[in-house]
């Protein structure tokens, strides 16, 4: 090495730890912050057992001004009322319009028949579930007769769509997510179609369908990816992605305890992948081929604050005894309070360019899946969370009665309320 390179080198290293330097005083300047704009207070030991995640002592959630059932309610309210003003003649919602020119990589046509199928089924599920929410009072009564309505028209899309659900090329598998959720979504419909015992047979075997597209798709490790940029073969080579896994497990479980039963060998695998995934502090790689990268910055709490809550709770329901109420707990603590771990990059057009390499999409993602985490704990002990998840939903609504997290063409806007509807019918008292 020339006496030019290594002044080089020097410089370079001269620069990189005083990046480093700056962005840990950024990352405290950071977590104080996030207790500043989510109000909530925790003593200093509590806060340390939180940092040193600390199981020996239950972890106590901060008090905070939680809002009421009332406020919910008309949040829900406004948030249906824009699911209805935004779905498709078809019965579908999204589109690939809206473009721009950071959009994600996306093959057409398929890419997008995925994104539509999930967003969908996203839909159909947050409609559902928050239909007993809505007042029966004139004239939200007429809005529950609207919900029903739409709910039929997206099920007709959904019945004559899920058939053809297939990857896009050999490199785009985003069809594993239009899978996963449609299956979420056809649960909901066979509660919703139960005196109806030949449509929920129908039901059923589109669900079972379901169950053979993800054997078909999942990776040659087990678990499920979206990306397949190694060899594109018939069954994919990419690396499981653990919130890949996560969801699919925690809509596999919904079906399992439908009656619907997913075949073990498919389960068993997914489950030993995400397994390999998870750290000692319970939260998770972003995906299997950066096991020798734990400590990188989307692989550590903050950068896995939107992961970690899908990832324990699929563990949790399929057998993890290591995934105790307070592991659940911490993490629905540290959710609230590093919350800004994620809202600094929510909105953001590029995908992992905010601090902890974390994406937009993380956002409602990670909070509706501490909802289905919250859901495990006794029904008595619920209550401080489902505080913390209202105020942070509530604080983050838009002015059409939306939610959304990152600018995906059109597909934005309704998964994230689709999301968040679920949320907060897990927040109803």
């Amino acid at each position: 090495m020339n006496i030019q390179s290594t002044e080089r080198s020097v410089v370079t290293t001269t620069i990189a730890l005083s990046a480093r330097r700056l962005s840990l005083r950024l990352a405290l300047v950071l977590s104080a912050f996030c207790l500043l704009t989510t109000g909530g207070t925790l003593p200093a030991e509590d806060v340390a057992a939180l940092e040193s995640f600390d199981l020996s002592r239950t972890p106590v959630p901060p008090e905070i001004d939680a809002p009421t059932e009332t406020e919910i309610r008309a949040a829900i309210v406004r948030g249906v009322e824009f699911m209805l003003n935004d779905q498709n003649p078809n019965g579908s919602w999204g589109s690939p319009t809206r473009t721009k020119s950071l959009n994600i990589y996306a093959p057409v046509p398929g890419a997008h028949h995925a994104f539509r199928a999930a967003t969908t089924s996203l839909g159909i599920a947050g409609l559902i579930e928050t239909l007993d929410e809505l007042p029966e009072d004139s004239p939200e009564q007429d809005l529950r007769s609207q919900v029903r309505d739409s709910v039929a028209r997206a099920e007709t899309w959904l019945f004559r769509e899920l058939p053809k659900l297939r990857r896009a090329d050999g490199t785009a598998m985003y069809n594993v997510w239009g899978h996963g959720y449609s299956i979420q979504a056809l649960v909901r419909l066979h509660e919703w179609h139960q005196d109806d015992a030949d449509h929920q047979a129908r039901i059923v075997s589109l669900i079972q369908d379901q169950f053979e597209m993800l054997q078909r798709y999942e990776s040659v490790d087990g678990g499920w990816g979206y990306y397949d940029f190694r060899y594109q073969a018939d069954q994919p080579t990419s690396s499981s992605t653990s919130f890949v896994n996560g969801a699919v497990l925690v809509a596999l479980k919904e079906a399992d305890s439908l009656g619907v039963t997913p075949p073990k060998r498919m389960v068993d695998r997914a489950v030993a992948a995400l397994g390999r995934q998870q750290k000692p502090d319970f939260s998770y790689l972003y995906s299997e081929d950066l096991k020798y990268q734990p400590m990188r910055e989307i692989n550590r709490p903050g950068g896995s604050l939107g992961r970690s809550q899908c990832c324990n709770a699929a563990m949790r329901v399929w057998g993890d005894s290591k995934i105790t109420d307070d592991v659940v707990k911490v993490w629905l603590c540290r959710l609230y309070l590093r919350n800004g771990w994620l809202d600094i990059g929510r909105k953001r057009p590029v995908p992992h360019e905010a601090w902890m390499q974390v994406a937009g999409y993380f956002y409602y993602f990670g909070h509706y899946y501490a909802s289905v985490s919250m859901d495990l704990l006794p029904e008595d002990e619920r209550g401080p969370y489902q505080s913390m998840l209202a105020k942070l939903m509530l604080d983050r609504q838009e002015t059409d009665g939306s939610w959304w997290d990152y600018p995906l063409y059109d597909y934005h806007q309704p998964y994230g309320t689709g999301f968040v509807l679920m949320t907060l019918d897990a927040c109803m008292p």
